[in-house]
């Protein structure tokens, strides 16, 4: 045979066994997956149900309580401190400003007053004063009550020390009037623009018109001012 002849068939030879060498291995793969079986599919998990969250158990100290009841209404304010009484003018009918004639005739039926006439009645050294003096029966030993141009402005009442004393006549007339502007070991006293009145020691109620007192007081000023006066002319004289 000649020479290229034998070489085609040498490449001829030669395709055929690469095309029948690929042709068994597919047969020989074929062959082993149907001996083997199909590839096993991957299983998917199944869903796995979701659990419900427990539900909180509410606890005694978790269980809400109830809110405490408000009071229906503010609690009252209290009641305003009662008001204190004015300063007072008056012992048992007997007030500062009375003409002397209306003071006799109060004295006349005043059991704790001894009032004889007018033995009892005094013209003072003072001009435009005159002065009853006059004994006292029970809680009163002695009043006297001083007017100026007619009017009654002082009175003075020493108290009987065997049937009331001095603590019980304090205390009474704080809870009335409240506490006094001075307070000394002589005196205390309750004064407001009209009226001083005084519970001296040992055991004296005093009672004042201030109106008239400020007027003598100025009186008196100007008296005292007048004699410097002529004492200073006096000794100038000199």
């Amino acid at each position: 045979m000649p020479s290229h002849q034998r070489s085609g068939s040498r490449a001829l030879a030669a395709a055929l066994c690469l095309f029948f060498a690929f042709a068994a291995d597919g047969r020989q793969a074929a062959f082993a997956q149907q001996a083997v079986g199909p590839a096993p599919v991957a299983a998917t998990p199944a869903p796995v149900a979701a659990t419900p969250a427990p539900t909180a158990s509410a606890s005694p100290a978790a269980t809400a309580l109830p809110a405490a009841a408000s009071p229906a209404t503010a609690a009252p304010a209290p009641p305003p401190a009662a008001a204190q009484a004015a300063v007072p003018r008056d012992f048992r009918g007997v007030k500062l400003g009375m003409s002397r004639d209306e003071v006799i005739a109060a004295l006349e039926k005043d059991p704790v007053f001894n009032y004889r006439g007018p033995e009892d009645v005094s013209l003072l050294p003072s001009p435009n004063q005159s002065l009853i003096d006059v004994s006292g029966l029970s809680f009163v030993e002695r009043g006297f009550f001083q007017f100026y141009e007619g009017k009654l402005w002082v009175m003075i009442l020493i108290l009987n020390s065997d049937k009331v004393d001095h603590y019980s006549i304090y205390t009474t007339l704080t809870a009335k009037y409240g506490q006094p502007e001075l307070l000394d070991p002589k005196e205390a006293r309750w004064q407001d623009a009209t009226t001083r009145m005084a519970l001296e020691r040992p055991l004296t109620l005093r009672y004042m018109d201030m109106t008239v007192f400020s007027k003598l007081n100025a009186g008196s000023s100007a008296q005292a001012s007048v004699m410097e006066l002529d004492r200073q002319d006096f000794l100038n004289g000199l």
